[in-house]
């Protein structure tokens, strides 16, 4: 089979195309004929070598790119109940998405409706269930609320933006571009800034009477975060869940006690899918919002394996508006 692979770290250069065997499923595995990949920040940090030393995300090289992707069952480890062959399914959080197939275990797979199209599906796991438990289990977002989204016209933001609305918290949200920011009122902002070097905050505090919000979800980091403890009222919870910009390596604590007595949390999504009915209960909400109409996921570009350093590329330059997707043969 045809995958995408790196034997080492770096740039879009280190990536490789092999044929490689069809991997086969062992016990508590399936084997999944992948017809779609998510391409995502995740796989642009695994190649990079950002996850080197994870203990939440464990991954060495050499390795297939690639952390979810959706297809049918195409054979059955021992020890798996629940799958059939040819089921349609999806999954996310296992290495080697940027193949023709890809062993994953059971548990982490969840079934596709028939009504929802398979590249959506590819889609909507990673930025689906990360937007889901950001707004769900750590936002805990809710009628009067008031919350700001950064980086709000990408997948994760629209649907953070998308959720909280549904959920009856008004959202604000941040872009780098006028273009970007209609997008996101497009999914429901109730107003859309752009960053303007860390002028959001005031934005945002006059749109909130001086009060700042209840919570500031923030996957960008260093060019953001310090301007992220304004924007959030006293005793605010302002939650980093990437470094998109770069890392903040220098942060003192009693800067949060400076700010308002602020909460401050970078949590992950993999200690917040611990097990299958966890992860399907997520995947289902989000799928139902699809399907229902209550949620739109953008598809961001179409690639093939002949041409995933482009959008790699699109990634790391910030030109995404949306889920870019690789369709596979």
């Amino acid at each position: 089979m045809r995958a995408i692979q790196i034997d080492r770290y770096g740039g879009p250069e280190v990536i490789l195309r092999r044929d490689i065997p069809v991997p086969t499923p062992g016990p508590g595995e399936v084997l999944i004929r992948l017809r779609h990949s998510g391409i995502n920040f995740m796989d642009v940090h695994t190649r990079q070598g950002k996850y080197a030393e994870s203990r939440t995300y464990p991954v060495s090289v050499p390795t297939t790119l690639g952390i979810e992707g959706a297809g049918h069952v195409e054979a059955l480890g021992p020890d798996v109940s629940g799958l059939g062959i040819g089921n349609r399914v999806a999954y996310c959080l296992t290495w080697g998405s940027y193949a023709e197939y890809a062993v994953v275990p059971a548990w982490r797979v969840v079934p596709v409706p028939d009504a929802l199209p398979l590249d959506r599906a590819a889609a909507a796991m990673f930025h689906g269930l990360t937007a889901h438990y950001l707004a769900d289990d750590v936002g805990r977002l809710g009628p009067g609320m008031t919350c700001l989204v950064h980086s709000a016209s990408g997948g994760i933001g629209q649907l953070l933006v998308q959720l909280g609305t549904r959920m009856g918290a008004t959202v604000y949200a941040t872009t780098s571009t006028k273009a970007k920011a209609e997008v996101a009122r497009q999914r429901g902002a109730a107003a859309a800034l752009l960053y303007d070097e860390g002028r959001f905050a005031d934005a945002v505090r006059d749109l909130t009477g001086g009060q700042g919000v209840d919570v500031v979800f923030d996957p960008i980091g260093k060019p953001t975060l310090r301007d992220s403890f304004r924007a959030a009222r006293k005793r605010g919870l302002v939650v980093n869940f990437g470094a998109v910009g770069g890392p903040v390596r220098d942060l003192d604590p009693i800067e949060l006690g400076e700010a308002g007595s602020l909460f401050l949390t970078r949590p992950r999504l993999a200690d917040h899918l611990p097990d299958g009915p966890t992860i399907r209960r997520r995947a289902a909400e989000i799928f139902g919002g699809l399907q229902e109409g209550d949620l739109s996921i953008e598809i961001a570009g179409r690639y093939s394996l002949e041409n995933v350093e482009e959008a790699h590329a699109a990634l790391e330059e910030r030109r995404v508006v949306g889920k870019p997707v690789l369709d596979l043969p």
